[in-house]
């Protein structure tokens, strides 16, 4: 069994209020949760309206499907948000 953590840190010149932020962030978080089946927060820059970071983990049978589940995260993320990406860390136990 393996556990996989990642952080991702996002900047979005597209969002101009921490109202719109929030539903943005809201709608990621569902669609992630129920397309992928994976635990994830916003753990940071909840009063910064253009950044975002997202903290998520997954409970896999191998790392390879683990990172595979991540690597599909970053494309819906990028292909359906108007997000680019700061950093990205991924750690798996």
């Amino acid at each position: 069994m393996i556990i996989g953590v990642m952080v991702i840190d996002l900047h979005s010149k597209g969002i101009h209020s921490l109202k719109e932020k929030r539903h943005i962030v809201s709608s990621l978080k569902e669609k992630l949760r129920n397309k992928f089946n994976i635990s994830i927060i916003e753990s940071d820059y909840q009063d910064l309206w253009q950044k975002i970071q997202l903290s998520m983990a997954i409970v896999a049978n191998s790392r390879v499907i683990a990172e595979k589940v991540f690597n599909q995260v970053e494309d819906l993320i990028f292909s359906n948000y108007p997000v680019q990406i700061i950093s990205l860390e991924r750690d798996f136990f």
